[in-house]
């Protein structure tokens, strides 16, 4: 469902993007620490390439968008830093709450392969696993609707 809101800004561009981007198909959200102001978990350079990477096979993989047989699709997100500062970069697939650390390219890709498209968690490389409640209770009635 997508929300209208009476704040003035206009909703239509905001509809088109929701639609364009696939947001209300989502089923899972990677985001990744990459491109930070104070590379302290890997180098820029390794947390772009992850980046890169991600994007990359996201597209090539056919998961960045939904489709007529697949109707749901994997969201990515670029974070500055995700705050943990060691062994990145550090990787976060929702709503599971799965972090992975050391999410270099082949790592990627097995979670990637294993995780996104097996649903079995990359065990070696998680060093928490801590999936969103059910916030569904949380949402306020005119929203549901």
């Amino acid at each position: 469902m997508i929300a209208t809101s009476e704040s003035g800004l206009g909703t239509q561009p905001l509809v088109k993007a929701v639609q364009a981007l696939g947001l209300d198909k989502i089923q899972r959200h990677i985001l990744i620490c990459a491109d930070q102001t104070k590379p302290l978990c890997c180098s820029k350079e390794e947390s772009l390439e992850a980046w890169n990477y991600l994007k990359k096979r996201l597209a090539e993989l056919k998961l960045d968008q939904p489709t007529e047989t697949q109707p749901g699709c994997t969201f990515r997100t670029k974070a500055n830093c995700l705050r943990v500062c060691t062994h990145g970069p550090i990787l976060v697939v929702y709503p599971d709450g799965v972090w992975y650390h050391s999410a270099t390219p082949t790592v990627i890709e097995r979670i990637l392969q294993e995780h996104i498209l097996g649903s079995q968690v990359v065990e070696e490389y998680v060093f928490l696993t801590h999936p969103l409640p059910d916030c569904f209770s949380c949402v306020p009635p005119e929203v549901k609707d």
